[in-house]
């Protein structure tokens, strides 16, 4: 029901501490265990940190194995509040933590929250932590496979939160307790349904009050309450449901409006015991066959890229939040409306972000590549799916569950985990629709049958085949699953921009050659044929940044896959990211192609220019060679070189772009 309730007294609610400073660390050999511990080989870290930000990215045979982190955290002989939790958010891949010498717990899974209760293991004055983390493949531990570098260490941060007995359930997979579900939104109406999970850690029975406040700025425009009784040492969930007229939708990058769920735990004494702000964003969201996306009711382009969490030479992992903001506005500047969070969940700060922006997000369990018939490796990964959506499922930017990428072995097995994965998402979260990134093979195959929408992971024109075979192939995929919802969830070509070929011819994909040019030409193909099928509910590039996958050795280096838009480092934007920003935003822009191919040994040359415009001029050295219409984004002069430098302006509009090039004898 929907009422007004009293205000709650001031009281401090849960104490949330930083520890990501003053850890001591040191590598375990292959099978350490805590016996094995070098009292003199610790050395002083501060976290987030991996054990594998230079191995990792280097071509070679990275450590994976275990390695101990150590720090000592001080509990108040007194204090307001009665439990204490330990929060990661994100160690790879086992870890386990001892206090003071004794066993706490296990967490196995490299990517999501996790917390323990260290209440019972915490004495006044000075505590020690202990941690083991393991980064050793698994049989019983998804991921099994999969082309990136599985980084080990605490490699995000870690916290402890201080709460009264009674507080939102802090061992519900890693989430806040919270759960919000909406139906029917219009911009009439929104229903909304709220699910609080109440844990009492307390001797006693307590009967309490849940309240919720929705905020638009600093107007309330919902409120809701409803009585509790939680049992000493149990979990009681409170529901709460109201509908909001006239609600503002959260529309995508071209309005994300967010409102905010206050949602609070009172005594009858309106003291509050525990309180959370969830960022809330109203929409209606539904994927057609045969129209793609609808957001709030209407067609939504949805296209983008493939990003890995944000991983950085000699930082690995171990990135900060500025860091990923960096790659965000990067994202953003591209025109991106969607991104596939491949393979595994990623860091909070990248949903915040993708609500907080108006980007549509794919995000996945790491079911990569291998299955395992052992039924730990089962219960494993619908724990990790069970963590995905509990700590994931209020963000209005993520529309669709994976359930796996490129899972090679077709049988009993792999058919039995994609099928328990179907059911338990739609267990979890009735509201959203699950999809797969099938690869090498129609969407009519077994592989392809288990998830309510599908998504297809191909290269023609790099791996096999040529450019153009994009388009027929996703059409006979239309024709033999017609009520099926199609994307492409991979498409791309490896690009150097030290690599230069004006033109180009076709590298090999594992050779030492692959030239940015090839990768532009690639691109400029495949999207001008995903362009023409509006009924693919969405397309996303691999991928968005050159990352870490060591066991590869090609292109300008080891240890690197190179098919990104944007280099490792964040240095460059290659030549492909200015096609996809002419196609995708509207701010006037124009770019000269092949700009690092400085030195040229030939006078005559074809000068391509992306743009968003309808015509740019060219000039060289000053001297007008004309204007031209953009078709398809590209304009192209044909230019005669002078010896020596040489440079090039083009204007379209309010935009320019410079390059100079050197034309030198053969």
């Amino acid at each position: 029901m929907a009422v007004a309730g009293c205000p709650a007294f001031a009281y401090e609610t849960r104490q949330t501490l930083e520890i990501d400073a003053d850890w001591t660390f040191q590598l375990g050999s292959r099978s350490a265990e805590v016996s094995a511990i070098d009292p003199t080989g610790w050395r002083n870290v501060n976290l987030p940190h991996t054990y594998n930000a230079v191995d990792g990215d280097d071509g070679g045979n990275y450590h994976r194995g275990p390695a101990f982190y150590r720090k000592t955290v001080f509990q108040p002989a007194r204090s307001a509040f009665t439990r204490t939790f330990i929060e990661f958010d994100g160690a790879a891949v086992v870890t386990d933590l001892w206090v003071n010498g004794t066993y706490v717990g296990q967490h196995k899974g490299g990517y999501a929250r996790f917390r323990f209760d260290l209440t019972p293991y915490l004495r006044p004055g000075e505590n020690q932590l202990l941690v083991r983390t393991d980064n050793s493949a698994s049989l019983q531990v998804a991921p099994l496979g999969g082309d990136f570098t599985v980084y080990g260490g605490i490699y995000r941060s870690v916290r402890l939160i201080r709460t009264h007995d009674v507080h939102f359930d802090m061992l519900d997979y890693g989430s806040s307790g919270i759960e919000i579900r909406q139906s029917e939104v219009t911009a009439k109406q929104a229903k909304l349904a709220y699910r609080v999970r109440v844990a009492n850690d307390g001797q006693v029975d307590r009967a309490v009050r849940v309240r919720v406040n929705l905020r638009n700025g600093n107007a309330t425009v919902l409120s809701l309450e409803t009585s509790l009784s939680v049992q000493a040492g149990a979990v009681a969930v409170a529901d709460l449901a109201g509908e909001l007229a006239s609600p503002h939708l959260w529309n995508g990058v071209a309005d994300p409006h967010l409102y905010q769920s206050e949602i609070s735990v009172e005594n009858y004494a309106h003291e509050r015991l525990d309180s959370a702000t969830v960022a809330t964003g109203l929409r209606s969201i539904l994927i057609r066959p045969d129209q793609g996306v609808l957001l709030n009711g209407r067609p939504y382009s949805v296209h983008g890229v493939n990003i890995h969490q944000t991983m950085l030479p000699e930082r690995g992992t171990a990135v900060t939040d500025g860091n990923i903001d960096s790659d965000f506005r990067l994202l953003k500047d591209l025109g991106v409306t969607g991104l596939r969070f491949a393979h595994y969940q990623h860091p909070q700060r990248g949903y915040d972000l993708a609500d907080e922006s108006g980007i549509l997000v794919w995000t996945e369990v790491p079911f990569v590549a291998k299955a395992s018939p052992d039924e730990g490796f089962e219960a494993n990964l619908q724990d990790q799916l069970r963590e995905l959506i509990r700590q994931n499922r209020n963000h209005p930017s993520v529309f669709v569950w994976g359930l796996g990428n490129e899972i090679y072995s077709v049988d009993a097995d792999s058919a039995r985990l994609l099928d328990g994965l179907q059911a338990l998402a739609h267990k979890e979260d009735p509201d959203r629709p699950t999809t797969y990134a099938n690869c090498c093979a129609p969407i009519d195959g077994p592989q392809a049958s288990h998830t309510d929408t599908i998504g297809s992971n191909v290269y023609y024109g790099w791996y096999d085949g040529q450019f153009d075979d994009l388009g027929p192939w996703l059409d006979a995929n239309h024709v033999k699953r017609p009520a099926t919802p199609e994307a492409v969830s991979e498409y791309g070509a490896g690009g150097s921009p030290y690599h230069q070929a004006d033109p180009p011819s076709r590298p090999r994909p594992g050779s030492h050659w692959h030239p940015e040019q090839y990768q532009a030409l690639y691109h400029e193909r495949a999207w001008s044929q995903i362009a023409q099928r509006p009924w693919l509910w969405a397309s996303f590039i691999w991928c968005g940044f050159d990352f870490p996958s060591d066991g590869r050795n090609e292109g300008d280096r080891s240890g690197i896959n190179d098919k990104g838009l944007i280099t490792y480092d964040r240095r460059i934007r290659k030549d492909a990211y200015f096609w996809y920003k002419a196609n995708w935003t509207s701010s006037p822009m124009v770019y000269i192609t092949s700009r690092r191919a400085v030195t040229r040994h030939t006078a005559d040359v074809a000068v391509k220019v992306y743009g968003n415009v309808s015509q740019a001029r060219l000039r060289l050295n000053g001297r007008d060679l004309g204007a031209q219409p953009f078709e398809n984004h590209m304009a192209t002069w044909n230019v005669r070189l002078s010896p020596g430098k040489n440079t090039l302006t083009v204007e379209g509009g309010s935009a320019v772009d410079i390059v100079t090039w050197v034309l030198t004898a053969e």
